[in-house]
């Protein structure tokens, strides 16, 4: 074979193998996109069953809410163990060595359906549960899948793009997609993984804009501070939320990860965990006449348009996000830390009387969410694309950076990355000489 036919043959694969890659990313954005918007609606629909079930028979409600909490944690424990918890520290580690992943369970499709049943079963039986950490795993797994499906080499910016796509379907937030992969899921952002980000983010927002229309996660909005408010609120919004956002994470990377002996008693014994975290949750629901049941969408959709909640609501909201997280059972919390911030903006402006409720519980919403996960600028750029409101940018980043740098004090390691080292395998041991 001449020079010149050896090119020709090596060109015609190349560019065989960059349109199998472009058709995988498609295809795979498409799918997640339908996967997505169905999941959504499966989620309302076991959290509407709920709500309905509690509003018939409170008590006898509140108690199927352990039971559901141990049969979950046990089925996931015996035989999907990678899709506890959020399912984002799951895609971190994959991300880490993706050639190993690609085949290995983390991302696999048997775990994403798990993870799919399994949050939906936890919905279903009162958990405070979000599914956008729950999608960006699922998605990960899909768009995985679709590239081995036509052998298309993966590596770390399929897994990525997955994730960030996930993000963006959950919340019709593509901006806020490719911030969190920037933030959180990258180790390493290259342009090359940047781009792939963007065209599965877009594809995907194209296909949850298709099927669910132009619609707007919290409804549009348009709240404004002056100066001499935004000095005094952002900074106050920011503080409280970096130290109850740093709180709860620290909560959870010591269960994770803390030798103290009361924790790994509980973690010797989850089956235990996840009865008393369930017995917790089920007391919260019946106290706060369920308000902290579930994602608290629609109560935190209600603040947000400068309605009212009881005042419970951010309390016992933040105490059953805790329980069920602690408990090791499928289920993300981006939405439910979204409503503990959106209660305690809440409480903040029952004593700030005369200031816009919305615009108080909106600061809390991004102070809260970035104390939790550390992700500023995802934050930010989340909350405005959920609520169409422009106008409050500035001190909206005014509180994620301050929330962000009193959650760095209260714990030092963030909590994805610390959650997504219980996921990495354990390195080879040395033989000994």
């Amino acid at each position: 074979m001449s020079i010149l036919a050896k090119v020709q043959l090596a060109t015609n694969n190349l560019d065989r193998r960059l349109w199998l890659a472009r058709t995988a990313a498609v295809v795979g954005a498409v799918l997640l996109g339908l996967v997505a918007i169905v999941f959504a609606q499966a989620g309302d629909l076991a959290q509407h069953a709920f709500a309905r079930a509690f509003a018939a028979h409170p008590v006898l409600a509140s108690a199927l809410t352990p039971l559901m909490f141990v049969t979950v944690v046990g089925l996931t424990r015996r035989w999907f163990p990678e899709a506890r918890g959020s399912g984002i520290p799951q895609v971190m580690a994959a991300g880490h060595k993706p050639d190993a992943s690609a085949n290995g369970p983390l991302i696999s499709l048997r775990t994403a359906a798990a993870k799919f049943v399994g949050t939906l079963l936890m919905l279903l039986g009162g958990g405070a549960v979000g599914r956008e950490g729950p999608t960006v795993q699922i998605s990960a797994a899909l768009m995985v899948a679709v590239h081995r499906w036509l052998r298309v080499p993966i590596n770390a910016g399929v897994i990525i793009a997955g994730g960030a796509a996930g993000v963006s379907a959950a919340f019709n937030t593509p901006l806020a997609g490719v911030a969190f992969a920037i933030e959180e899921l990258a180790a390493a952002f290259e342009q090359k993984v940047a781009l792939m980000v963007m065209a599965a983010v877009m594809i995907s927002g194209l296909v949850s804009l298709g099927i669910a229309g132009d619609y707007v996660y919290f409804g549009a909005m348009t709240r404004h501070l002056a100066i001499r408010e935004i000095a005094i609120f952002a900074p106050l919004m920011g503080l409280l939320g970096g130290l109850a956002g740093g709180a709860f994470a620290r909560a959870l990377v010591a269960m994770a990860t803390s030798e103290h002996p009361l924790l790994a008693r509980a973690r010797a014994h989850p089956m235990k965990l996840a009865l008393a975290c369930g017995i917790v949750v089920g007391g919260l629901g019946l106290i706060s006449g369920g308000v902290s049941w579930g994602t608290g969408y629609e109560t935190t959709r209600n603040l947000l348009s400068g309605g009212e909640a009881p005042i419970a609501f951010g309390p016992t909201k933040f105490l059953a996000t805790l329980a069920t997280a602690l408990s090791g059972a499928p289920g993300g919390i981006f939405a439910p830390s979204l409503s503990v911030g959106a209660g305690m903006g809440q409480l903040v402006s029952l004593v700030a009387t005369g200031e816009p409720s919305g615009a108080l519980v909106l600061l809390g919403v991004a102070a809260y969410f970035t104390g939790v996960v550390r992700a500023p600028l995802t934050a930010v750029i989340i909350v405005t694309e959920m609520t169409a409101d422009r106008a409050m940018i500035i001190p909206l980043f005014i509180a994620a950076l301050i929330a962000d740098w009193v959650s760095s004090k209260v714990c030092k390691t963030k909590l994805y990355h610390a959650l997504a080292q219980g996921f990495r395998p354990a390195p080879a041991q040395q033989p000994i000489a």
